[in-house]
C-alpha cells in the first residue's frame, strides 16, 4: 500500500466522500488530514492480516469519522454520521472500533495539532462502542423474545391476513426506538433497554391478535403468575425476564404516553373494552388502544412510525433501526459486549484465581478439564448471556441489597464508635461525597449539548437509586470486613484502617462499579470511578480480593467481573504513569528511584474531600464538615491520627524519594521473587502509607508488604496466561522455564514492566525460551496463538512502549512492535537470564577459550594473528566478490550462540508477513526496473590502518568473541522476525 501513487488514494477518497454526500469543509479537512498523517496511516501494518483494499477503507472511514466529528464539535458544522461512513464503506462496526485505537496512535500528533490534545475524549470512541454493544445485546433480546411469544413468519399468515410476524417486530422495535429518544436518560444501561423492550412486548400481547401468538393462555409456560381473575400479565413477565415489576410499571406509562402522542389515540382501561385478546388475562391496571394494530389501520401507523425512524432514529452516529433489520454492518454476536464466547477460559481463570487452594505450581500444571485449549475445547458450556447476566444481577440488587438500610447498621456503628474517636458522621460525610462524584444528581449547566458521558446524561432518579444501592452495598461489606479485622486482631478498636481514607474510597469505588457492572451502563464506564473517586488501579487492586471473601452472597457473574477489572488493573493500569504503585516501589526498591522519576511515573496526591466537593460543584448545606477538617494533632507516625483524608491526600510527591535517600535499600532474596508467605497481613498495613512500618513486623515498611501482596498475584496471573499459551502452541515443556525467565525479570529487572504489559514481557519470555531451545517457534506462531486468548489485544503486540522522544517540541512516547522491543530493549536487559538457560557447552563465555569448530564454518587460518582481509568469490558462474566488514562495523556481529536470542532476518523481511511476499520484497528490490548499478567494485575499502590495528589485536581478540558484544543490538536491516 505504501508504494501506490498518493494521488490514487486521494482520489479514492475524494470519490467516497462524493459517494457520501460529504460537504466540501470537510471532505477538504479530511484530504489534508490523510495527507498529513498517511505515512503512518498507510503504512503495512506491522500485524494483522488484512487486505490492502479493507485496511484502506478503515484509514479511510476513520479520518472521515474523526474530521466530521471534530469539526463539527469546533465548528458547529455538520458533517457525516459514523453509520453512513461504515455503511459506504462496507464495513462493520467492530473492524472500526477494533482498528480505531491503534489508527488513533499513529496520528495522535496530527490531530493533536489541529483540534487539540482532547481530540481523543470528544470522539466518544469508547463510549460509542458500548452503545453499540448494549443495542445489538437489546435487539437479540427482544427478537429472541418475540419469537418465544408469536408464532414464526413460516407459521403465522393465514389467507386474506395483510399483515405478519415481521411487521410485528418491526413495529415494537419503532415503538422502543420511539420511547428510547423521547426519555434518552433512561436507557443509558442495558437493564433499562430491558424494561422497556419487556413493556413494548406486554402491549404487543395485548393488542397483537391471539392467533399470532405461540401459546394458549391456559396452562402457559410463559404466564405462569395467576389472579383469580385470570393471568397477571405484568408479574409473568417479570418472572420471565428478572425485571422489577415497579420498573416495568414505570415503563408501560411512558409507552402509553407516546402512544397517546404519536398516534393521536386515548388510551382507555383495558377493563373497560371487551376483546378476544384480553380474553383470561386480569386486565386491572392495564390500557388499551383501540385500532393500534387492526388490519384496516396497521400498515399506516406502521409507515408513520417508519417515516418518524428514518428522521430521529439516528442516535448522533448511529442508525438505530439497523439493529433490528441489517446485521450486514452490526457486531456479530461473539463480539457483543459482556460476550461470553471465552466464558470457559474466563471461568477457569476466575476459579484458579478466587481459590485459595491453588498454587503457582498448580497453575503451571496442564488442567484436567476437556475443554482446555490442549484438548479443542470439546466439552460445551452453556453460556450466560449479556442479558440474563444484567438481569439476574440486577435482581440480586434489588432482593438482597435494596432492603438493607441507607445508614450504618448497629454493629456497624458499634465499631465505627470504639475508634479513639468517633467515625460515624466522617464515613456517611464521606459516602455521601464520593457517590455525588460519581453518580451525579446536581443539575451543572454546561453549556453543550448532553455527550454520552456527561454527568447530565444520568436520569436524576435513575442516579439517586444507583447511589443508594451502592451505599448500601458499601456498609455490608465494610462491616463484614469489620468484623473479620477485628476477629483476626482480637480488638474492637480497628482505628489504623477505619481512619483510612483510601480504604473507604476504594471500598466505595468498588460498590459503586458492581452496581454500574450490574446496570451495564454506557456511561461512566471503567475506569471512570477511579477518576470520579481520585484513586488509582493499584489502590483499586488492593480491595477486590477483600471484597469478594467478605460478600458472599455476590452473584458468580458479579464476582467474574471483578475478576476481570483485577486482572486489568495487574496487567497494565497498574503500570501506567501516575500509578501510586511507583509510590510504593520507590520505597521498597530504591534503586528504582532513579528511573522512576526520570520517566514521571510517581502518582499525584489523592485529592480530598473539600478538592471533590469543589469539581463537582456540590453544596452539602446542612451536613457536617468533611472529616478533614476536624483531626487532632499528629500522632505517633507523624501524621495526623487518626490518619486524616487532608494529610493523605497532600503529601508531596517527593517526600517518598527523599525518604529512600536515607534508607538502605532491603535484602534481595537469594532465590528471586520475595513471595508472601501465609503470614497474615491486616488491612491496615495494606493501605498505610507506604513510609510506615508494618504494625505485624516492624522491620519492613507498609509498601514492601504492599509490593509484595501485588507481584504475587501478577505472578499467579502469568502463570495461568503462560500455562495456557504454551498449550495452545503444543509446548507444554517451555512453561516452567517461561514462569521462572518472568519470575526473575519482575524480581530483577521490574523496570522492564513500566509503562508496559504484563503479556507483552509474557511473549517475549515464550519467544527467548523458545530461541534458547532451539525450537522452531516464530513470533508469527506465537502471537497467532495469543490472538485466541480472551484477553487479547491488538495493541498489546502492535504498540510497545520503549522510551520518550522529542518532536516538534514537545515530547511524546515512542512505540514499536514487539520484534523490535524484544530485540532492541528485551534481549539486552534480560541477556544473562537467557544465557544462565543454555547448555553450559553452548554459552558464549564458555566458548571464548575453545578450539572447538563451528560445523559449517570454514577451516581457521593458520596465520590467526594477521586478518585475511582479501575479497572472496562466492560465486563460480557471477563476478561477486564479499569483502571482510570494517574494524568499526564488527562490534554488531554476533556469535552463533548470542545470534539465537534475537529475532533474525530468515524469519520473514517484514514482521508478520508470508514467504511469498518476502520474496516478492525481495525480488522487487534486486530487479528495480529504473535502477542499474554501473559502479565497480571498490576493492580498497579496507585502509592500512584498519589492517595495522587489527594486527595488534591478541589471539582471538575478534569482536564476535566477547559475549558483550554478541549481545549488542542487530542493524535494522536484520530485526524483523515473523
Amino acid at each position: 500500500m505504501a508504494s501506490q501513487p498518493p494521488a490514487a488514494v486521494e482520489a479514492r477518497l475524494a470519490d467516497l466522500c462524493k459517494e457520501l454526500g460529504v460537504d466540501e469543509g470537510v471532505a477538504g479537512e479530511a484530504a489534508a488530514v490523510l495527507e498529513e498523517g498517511k505515512g503512518a496511516l498507510l503504512a503495512s501494518p506491522s500485524f494483522g492480516s488484512k487486505s490492502p483494499e479493507d485496511a484502506e477503507k478503515l484509514c479511510f472511514a476513520f479520518v472521515l469519522y474523526c474530521v466530521s466529528k471534530l469539526k463539527e464539535t469546533k465548528a458547529g458544522s455538520s458533517g457525516v454520521r459514523l453509520w453512513e461512513i461504515l455503511k459506504g464503506c462496507k464495513l462493520k462496526y467492530d473492524d472500526f472500533f477494533k482498528e480505531s485505537q491503534r489508527l488513533a496512535s499513529r496520528i495522535d500528533q496530527v490531530l493533536g495539532s489541529r483540534y487539540g490534545s482532547d481530540w481523543e475524549a470528544r470522539l466518544e470512541l469508547k463510549q460509542l462502542e458500548n452503545l453499540v454493544n448494549l443495542l445489538a445485546d437489546a435487539s437479540r433480546f427482544y427478537c429472541k423474545a418475540f419469537n418465544e411469544l408469536f408464532l414464526s413468519p413460516s407459521t403465522d399468515q393465514e389467507p386474506g391476513s395483510t399483515t405478519n410476524i415481521p411487521d410485528y417486530i418491526r413495529f415494537g422495535w419503532l415503538l422502543f426506538l420511539i420511547l428510547r429518544s423521547k426519555s434518552p436518560e433512561l436507557f443509558k444501561d442495558l437493564v433499562s433497554c430491558i424494561h422497556g423492550l419487556v413493556a413494548i412486548l406486554a402491549i404487543l400481547l395485548i393488542h397483537v391478535p391471539a392467533k399470532f401468538r405461540s401459546f394458549t393462555i391456559e396452562g402457559s409456560s410463559h404466564l405462569i403468575k395467576q389472579t383469580e381473575k385470570g393471568v397477571d400479565l405484568l408479574p409473568s413477565l417479570c418472572h420471565n425476564y428478572h425485571t422489577s415489576e415497579d420498573r416495568l410499571k414505570e415503563m408501560m406509562g411512558k409507552s402509553y404516553k407516546v402512544i397517546e402522542v404519536f398516534f393521536s389515540r386515548k388510551a382507555i382501561n383495558a377493563s373497560e373494552f371487551k376483546t378476544v385478546n384480553l380474553d383470561k388475562i386480569d386486565t386491572d391496571g392495564l390500557m388499551y388502544f383501540k385500532d393500534l394494530v387492526d388490519d384496516e389501520i396497521f400498515q399506516s401507523n406502521l409507515e408513520k412510525l417508519e417515516k418518524l425512524s428514518s428522521t430521529t432514529g439516528c442516535q448522533g452516529e448511529l442508525d438505530l433501526e439497523m439493529f433490528l433489520t441489517s446485521n450486514d454492518y452490526v457486531l456479530n454476536a461473539e463480539n457483543s459486549s459482556g460476550s461470553s464466547a471465552n466464558f470457559g477460559c474466563s471461568k477457569r481463570v476466575f476459579e484458579t484465581l478466587a481459590s485459595p487452594t491453588k498454587t503457582i505450581k498448580n497453575m503451571l500444571a496442564a488442567p484436567s478439564s476437556p475443554s482446555s485449549p490442549a484438548n479443542g475445547g470439546s466439552i460445551k458450556i452453556v453460556q450466560m448471556t449479556p442479558v440474563t447476566s444484567a438481569m439476574t444481577t440486577a435482581k440480586w440488587l434489588r432482593d438482597v441489597i435494596s432492603s438493607l438500610p441507607d445508614k450504618p447498621s448497629s454493629k456497624l456503628e458499634e465499631f465505627l464508635s470504639s475508634c479513639d474517636m468517633d467515625l460515624t458522621s466522617d464515613v456517611v460525610k464521606r459516602v455521601s461525597i464520593i457517590l455525588e462524584a460519581i453518580f451525579p444528581t446536581k443539575s451543572i449547566d454546561r453549556g453543550t449539548s448532553i455527550g454520552l458521558n456527561c454527568a447530565n446524561a444520568f436520569d436524576i432518579p435513575w442516579a439517586e437509586a444507583r447511589k443508594m444501592e451502592a451505599s448500601k452495598l458499601y456498609y455490608r461489606v465494610l462491616e463484614a470486613i469489620c468484623r473479620a479485622e477485628s476477629q483476626n486482631n482480637n480488638v474492637n478498636n480497628l482505628t489504623p484502617l477505619l481512619s483510612n481514607e483510601r480504604f473507604h474510597r476504594c471500598l466505595i469505588a468498588c460498590s459503586a462499579e458492581l452496581v454500574l457492572a450490574t446496570h451495564k451502563t454506557v456511561i461512566m464506564m471503567f475506569p471512570a470511578v477511579l477518576e470520579s473517586t481520585g484513586l488509582t488501579a493499584f489502590d483499586l487492586s488492593k480491595i477486590i480480593e477483600n471484597f469478594v471473601r467478605h460478600e458472599e452472597t455476590l452473584p458468580r457473574e458479579l464476582k467474574r467481573h471483578l475478576n476481570s477489572l483485577e486482572e486489568q488493573l495487574l496487567e497494565s493500569m497498574s503500570w501506567e504513569k501516575g500509578s501510586s504503585l511507583y509510590n510504593s516501589l520507590v520505597v521498597a526498591r530504591p534503586s528504582l528511584s532513579t528511573e522512576i522519576n526520570s520517566l514521571g511515573l510517581l502518582a499525584e496526591p489523592m485529592p480530598s474531600l473539600d478538592g471533590i466537593v469543589a469539581r463537582q460543584s456540590i453544596h452539602p448545606d446542612g451536613l457536617p464538615p468533611t472529616p478533614s477538617k476536624r483531626r487532632p494533632s499528629a500522632g505517633p507516625d507523624g501524621n495526623c491520627y487518626p490518619q486524616s483524608p487532608k494529610r493523605l491526600c497532600t503529601e508531596s510527591r517527593n517526600s517518598l524519594v527523599e525518604h529512600n535517600s536515607q534508607t538502605p535499600p532491603p535484602k534481595q532474596s537469594q532465590t528471586g521473587l520475595s513471595i508472601l508467605k501465609a503470614k497474615y497481613h491486616p488491612l491496615q498495613a495494606t493501605f498505610a502509607s507506604p513510609t510506615v512500618s508494618n504494625p505485624v513486623s516492624g522491620n519492613e515498611k507498609c509498601a514492601v508488604v504492599g509490593v509484595q501482596i501485588f507481584f504475587s498475584k501478577i505472578l499467579k496471573l502469568a502463570a495461568i496466561r503462560i500455562r495456557n499459551l504454551c498449550e495452545r502452541l503444543r509446548h507444554e515443556e517451555l512453561t516452567v522455564s517461561v514462569y521462572n525467565i518472568f519470575k526473575q525479570i519482575l524480581d530483577q529487572q521490574t523496570a522492564l514492566f513500566f509503562n508496559r504489559h504484563v503479556d507483552q514481557i509474557i511473549l517475549c519470555c515464550l519467544y527467548g525460551v523458545a530461541k534458547v531451545s532451539q525450537l522452531s517457534l516464530t513470533f508469527k506462531e506465537i502471537v497467532n496463538n495469543y490472538k485466541r486468548e480472551p484477553q487479547c489485544k491488538p495493541e498489546v503486540f502492535r504498540s510497545i512502549f520503549v522510551g520518550s522522544t522529542n518532536r516538534n517540541g514537545g515530547f511524546g512516547s515512542r512505540h514499536v512492535d514487539i520484534i523490535v522491543f524484544y530485540n532492541q530493549v528485551f534481549v539486552p536487559t534480560v541477556k544473562p537470564l537467557l544465557v544462565a538457560l543454555m547448555p553450559s557447552s553452548t554459552r558464549p563465555e564458555d566458548k571464548r577459550n575453545t578450539n572447538s569448530q563451528i560445523p559449517g564454518s570454514p577451516k581457521s587460518s593458520p596465520f590467526s594473528n594477521l586478518p585475511d582481509m582479501s575479497p572472496k568469490k562466492v560465486s563460480s558462474s557471477h563476478n561477486v566478490y564479499v569483502s571482510p566488514l570494517r574494524q568499526t562495523k564488527m562490534d554488531a556481529l554476533l556469535s552463533p550462540s548470542s545470534r539465537s536470542f534475537y529475532a533474525c532476518i530468515g524469519e520473514s523481511t517484514q514482521a508478520f508477513q508470508s514467504p511469498s511476499k518476502d520474496l516478492a520484497a525481495i525480488n522487487s528490490r534486486l530487479n528495480y526496473p529504473t535502477r542499474r548499478i554501473n559502479t565497480r567494485i571498490n576493492f580498497d575499502m579496507v585502509s592500512d590502518s584498519v589492517v595495522a590495528g587489527s594486527l595488534g589485536q591478541p589471539n582471538g581478540g575478534s569482536a564476535s568473541s566477547d559475549p558483550a558484544a554478541a549481545f549488542s543490538p542487530l542493524s535494522k536491516k536484520s530485526k524483523t522476525d515473523s
